[in-house]
């Protein structure tokens, strides 16, 4: 399984950005989707998720109300739609998969396949 993540850049604070993230080798519909973040000299954090079906998604809460994930299982493709973007949300982003139900949506360690990352900037 390969996941190939795009659509990051740089972007003025406020403005938006749709990551895309392309799996391949595995049948995504049956895979749970995730991004995560980080930045230089910390841990890599939770963005959000989406269940396999694309019935439940999850955020972390300094996203939620700006960030839309998102998922269309013809295009083996899942989206992050990020709007009123802000300096903080600087970072590389990851997307991963995992093919078994967890309650652990946001733990990396869950995930068994990532992506290799696309840069965010976000200038104030």
């Amino acid at each position: 399984v390969q996941l190939q993540a795009s659509g990051g850049g740089s972007v003025q604070a406020g403005g938006s950005l749709r990551l895309s993230c392309a799996i391949s080798g595995g049948t995504f519909s049956t895979y749970d989707m995730a991004w995560f973040r980080r930045v230089p000299g910390m841990e890599r954090e939770f963005v959000a998720a989406i269940r396999a079906s694309g019935g439940r998604t999850y955020y972390a809460d300094v996203v939620k109300g700006r960030f839309t994930i998102s998922r269309d299982n013809a295009k083996n493709t899942v989206y992050l739609q990020m709007n009123s973007l802000k300096p903080e949300d600087t970072a590389v982003y990851y997307c991963a998969a995992d093919k078994y139900y967890s309650e652990r949506y946001y733990s990396q360690e869950r995930y068994d396949h990532w992506g290799q990352g696309t840069l965010v900037t976000v200038s104030s």
